[in-house]
């Protein structure tokens, strides 16, 4: 980070490449507008703005109107070239002009239509928009308006070093040579980063002219160095399979927070990846060499693994992105795997056939499972009319994109909501036990401290509000837990967790 923030002068005069504008040029600035991504002929562009005496120091923002043309409106794409010359001289002319060309459309597929599921109804905002769109727009991407153009000009008057020159600044560096010194001019840059997945509007067959908000600010060489690692980092992402929404929730992180919100953010991602690899492998671990269910709640492990793939389908669902979706998913995996350990569950394939086949549990284990089940019929008086009534709510009154959308949808609401009261049945048996040396504490210590850094997430990566809510759910949930920790400390003549006491141990050995 050091070497790209800070980048060494040239200390001799034999090698140095100077500052085009250590000379004062007197500049101007072009934004012109083709369907043309190869510019041909001076005639086939619109100029949609020109600067003159244009000063690199300056700092403005200024909103034109682009005309659309047809080939645009057909699901086109308009390109912007941005021209930055000697004022008063033809960009075709001037051999010391710089320019940099930039797509002012971008494509996107279309976000499902969500309709009321007994009356077929939608918003009439949404049937107004499909009418606008063409027909090719219903399946397929369709082209999308970038209302912003954020240029960049190196203010700088820095002098490089010619045998090292950086290797991510030099695609935009170009070099004239006056008289025996050799100077670059102008280093233009397009930030990218600024554009952002909500920003594009539909282009419609109607449309005749669109909005452009050109903006423009000097950047220093440290900052541009590494807006261009950024930007070229984003690239690999999607370049990786990433969609273009994954890499969007990427650029939020460095555009939308300042430098120290930036840094902590790193700090505590480190921590939360740590954490997570740690409460993972305790996790399994735990359950790996786990034989018996003494203290254990099976109906709180089985609602745990239901709620983690509800969760799990509601995110892909809704396109979360794939920051939240693929630990959703590999917790939802190892839930699924616990639930096979919890009821003793064995695969056995006959010829191509599975067959199951259950364990049988302890006079322990069962009367474990009675204190569970004594929990959860309480429970189900209060759930089961709450959980009914809020999904005949919901297809009444909530418009959805599909019947498989209106039942996750209302699974998860029920999750999110009474999620926390599931895990009332665990906390119920380890009150009948009065103990809680049966849980997998290493695993619980790491996974609460991940709770709290779930909180700081939640504000800066998009997801569901219902899922940000539940973050701050499985606070509450923490702080039970350890109020039980602090109210049942270990003692050495109740059962632990692989079902057999301190004292019993003792007592057999000195009895043999």
């Amino acid at each position: 980070m050091y070497g790209i923030v800070y980048t060494r002068p040239c200390s001799g005069d034999a090698n140095c490449i100077q500052p085009y504008l250590a000379r004062r040029p007197k500049l101007q600035l072009s934004v012109c507008t083709t369907t043309r991504s190869h510019l041909g002929a001076e005639n086939n562009i619109d100029l949609v703005l020109n600067v003159e005496d244009f000063d690199v120091e300056s700092k403005f923002e200024r909103t034109v109107n682009v005309s659309a043309p047809k080939k645009t409106r057909n699901n086109g794409t308009l390109y912007a070239y941005i021209f930055l010359r000697h004022a008063g001289v033809l960009p075709w002319h001037d051999g010391k002009q710089v320019h940099l060309v930039s797509p002012l459309t971008t494509y996107m597929v279309p976000k499902p239509e969500e309709i009321n599921l007994l009356t077929g109804e939608s918003d009439a905002q949404q049937q107004i928009e499909a009418e606008k769109k063409p027909a090719s727009a219903l399946d397929e991407p369709v082209s999308r308006w970038r209302p912003r153009l954020a240029l960049n000009v190196m203010a700088d008057n820095f002098v490089f070093e010619g045998s090292s020159l950086p290797a991510d600044v030099h695609p935009y560096m170009k070099m004239i040579q006056l008289g025996k010194t050799v100077h670059y001019l102008p280093i233009l840059f397009i930030d990218q980063l600024s554009n952002r997945v909500k920003d594009p509007i539909v282009i419609n067959r109607s449309t005749t002219e669109l909005p452009l908000t050109v903006s423009h600010d000097k950047i220093s060489l440290g900052r541009l160095r590494f807006w261009i690692h950024m930007q070229d980092a984003v690239y690999s992402l999607q370049q990786f399979g990433f969609s273009e929404k994954d890499a969007d929730e990427v650029k939020g992180i460095f555009v939308d927070t300042n430098l120290y919100f930036l840094a902590l953010t790193f700090f505590v991602t480190a921590f939360h990846l740590l954490f997570d690899f740690l409460a993972c492998k305790n996790d399994i671990s735990f359950w790996n060499k786990k034989k018996s269910m003494i203290g254990m709640s099976t109906k709180a492990v089985l609602w745990r693994c239901f709620s983690t793939v509800v969760i799990f389908l509601f995110l892909l669902d809704e396109q979360s992105s794939l920051l939240v979706l693929v630990p959703a998913g590999i917790g939802a995996a190892v839930e699924l795997w616990k639930v096979k350990k919890a009821l003793k569950m064995t695969v056995v394939w006959r010829s191509l056939r599975p067959e199951f086949q259950f364990g049988t549990y302890s006079e322990s284990e069962r009367k474990t499972e009675e204190y569970g089940t004594q929990a959860m019929k309480y429970l189900s008086y209060l759930l089961y009319p709450l959980g009914i009534g809020g999904a005949v709510y919901s297809l009444l009154s909530v418009k959805c994109k599909s019947w498989y959308s209106w039942l996750i949808n209302s699974f998860v609401n029920r999750v999110y909501a009474f999620g926390f009261l599931f895990m009332l049945p665990q906390l119920f048996v380890n009150y009948k036990l009065k103990s809680v040396a049966h849980l997998p504490w290493k695993a619980f210590t790491y996974k609460a401290f991940n709770t709290f850094i779930d909180d700081v997430f939640a504000f800066i990566i998009t997801m569901p509000t219902s899922h940000r809510l539940a973050c701050f759910r499985d606070d509450v949930v923490f702080l039970v837990y350890l109020y039980q920790r602090w109210l049942y400390p270990v003692d050495k003549r109740r059962v632990n967790e692989f079902g057999e006491s301190y004292e019993e141990a003792t007592w057999t050995l000195h009895t043999d």
